[in-house]
């Protein structure tokens, strides 16, 4: 009789390996760079993916504010948000949103659409860290650079 083994290995916290690593969303189209980002947040490229643990790498985003957009999509989507108030909804354009105060919303909300809707998922977005700009503050963890 054949004794040979094949064990299943399941990532936890302590067999995650996790990563650092920087992508440049400069001239990216946003659905294609959000989906490959969510990717690597929750670990999909690793041998040892386990669905039901957060075994992804941290993801450091510059540029965001470089992100481009196929179509009409600058003035066709909408991001909506309701300030509590009667008729307090407000819903700015894709391009009016990229142009305020905080471009990186677009890009967050992207990602966070892509990443499986439970728990998990605020766990994966704390692991994402998003710049308008190309400086960063996490040059000590000493991340690879990822070409998207």
């Amino acid at each position: 009789m054949d004794t040979r083994s094949y064990k299943t290995t399941l990532a936890n916290d302590a067999t995650a390996n996790k990563q650092w690593l920087v992508v440049d969303a400069t001239d990216q189209t946003l659905g294609r760079f959000s989906s490959k980002v969510a990717a690597f947040l929750r670990g999909k490229h690793k041998t040892n993916f386990t669905p039901h643990s957060d075994a992804g790498d941290h993801v450091i985003v510059v540029n965001a504010e470089k992100i481009r957009l196929s179509g009409k999509k600058m003035t066709d989507k909408l991001y909506e948000r309701h300030t509590g108030y009667p008729g307090g909804l407000i819903s700015p354009s894709a391009g009016q949103v990229l142009a305020g105060k905080n471009p990186e919303r677009v890009v967050i909300a992207a990602i966070r659409g892509m990443l499986p809707k439970n728990n998990l998922r605020d766990e994966m977005m704390k692991k994402l860290k998003l710049f308008a700009g190309t400086e960063h503050p996490h040059t000590s963890q000493q991340p690879e650079v990822l070409e998207c």
